[in-house]
């Protein structure tokens, strides 16, 4: 989404000032890249005393406590300040979900969870500081599960651990129990665009607002949709093994993320954003797809992979990962780990290691 923001924005004329750990492309006359750790409060404070900014817009993930240390910083030194929330504080809901549908934070009888900071529930605690906050110059976007060419997902799975194995001649493991829940697959081209369209108006200030497709689509249907498309731009079918429950949690992976969003059907009412952009003019999502797949395969880069997870997918498959295709000696050793010997036991292996460094 920031990619796609910073091109709207500089083609609209805008200066847009872009942070980065790592050192960029040169300046253009438009976009200007300021080095260093947004992580970093010291960093931070310095590029927003700089100047009095228009506009922030915040795409980092913080723990509620990083949070607290800042968002008075942000609010003290711009005109509007942008702050990316998820849809995933929404908890379950029964029909289209507005923009006052109920949280999970708000809901939740879990106490375990609630203990957590997880993700949803940061983005919530992080989302109250600013409903409690004394100034007026917030905005919350909220955006479902989005798609471009660095991100492609199936259900909880990147494209780290479904496109690869595809690409790589393995089979796809996917499971009904995601599958067959509703996703508000968005472009994230569409949510820039929306984005965009908020800033500097006056009225959506102190409101939040979700930038969703305003079309839902199962999980497996996205899952043909890739399947189509792949072979479209290949020449060949990926094989796919389909599996009662996700073998996620085999290995504890991303358990939250599963139970309190990938579990429950996603669809949106789009009335408030539709103020400001038109939502009737998003990308179509087969086409939206092939574009991502395709500047994917012009320039293919994967992130790190979960070399548990391939082991256990192998075997659900009984399939083989060459041990030369994996970097780092730890990916090789719970690579075989999980391939050749009981899940539990490896887990409580793992579990133990871990005990000991605390």
């Amino acid at each position: 989404m920031g990619v796609a923001l910073t091109k709207i924005l500089s083609a609209q004329g805008h200066n847009v000032y872009v942070t980065s750990r790592k050192k960029k492309s040169e300046d253009t006359e438009q976009i200007h890249y300021v080095q260093g750790n947004a992580h970093d409060i010291s960093f931070i404070t310095t590029v927003l005393k700089d100047r009095k900014w228009d506009a922030v817009v915040d795409f980092m993930s913080y723990s509620t406590r990083a949070f607290e240390e800042r968002y008075e910083l942000f609010l003290n030194n711009t005109v509007q300040y942008i702050y990316i929330s998820s849809a995933r504080v929404y908890a379950e809901t029964d029909g289209l979900i507005n923009e006052n549908s109920a949280r999970l934070l708000d809901t939740s009888k879990d106490e375990e969870y609630l203990q957590t900071d997880e993700y949803a529930l940061a983005k919530a605690r992080q989302e109250n500081l600013l409903f409690r906050s004394s100034k007026n110059n917030w905005t919350i976007i909220r955006p479902s599960v989005t798609y471009n060419s660095n991100r492609l997902q199936l259900g909880v799975l990147e494209k780290e651990h479904w496109l690869y194995r595809a690409l790589h001649g393995r089979t796809i493991v996917f499971s009904e129990d995601i599958g067959s829940k509703l996703t508000a697959l968005t472009s994230g081209y569409d949510v820039a665009n929306g984005i965009a369209a908020i800033i500097g108006e006056e009225d959506a200030l102190r409101s939040c607002f979700h930038i969703t497709d305003p079309h839902s689509y199962t999980w497996n249907a996205i899952l043909e949709i890739y399947l189509d498309i792949i072979q479209e731009l290949t020449g060949k079918r990926p094989k796919v093994k389909m599996t009662e429950k996700t073998s996620c949690f085999d290995i504890g992976w991303n358990k939250y993320q599963i139970i309190y969003c990938r579990y429950y059907n996603r669809t949106f009412d789009n009335t408030a954003i539709s103020k400001y952009t038109d939502i009737n003019k998003f990308c179509d999502i087969r086409n939206g797809i092939k574009d991502a797949i395709k500047g994917f395969l012009n320039n293919p880069a994967y992130g790190e992979l979960n070399w548990g997870l391939e082991a256990i997918n192998d075997k659900i498959c009984h399939e083989h990962t060459a041990l030369s295709e994996i970097s780092s000696a730890k990916g090789k050793l719970q690579y075989c780990l999980y391939r050749y010997l009981p899940v539990r036991f490896v887990n409580r292996v793992f579990s133990f290691v871990k005990n000991i460094r605390k």
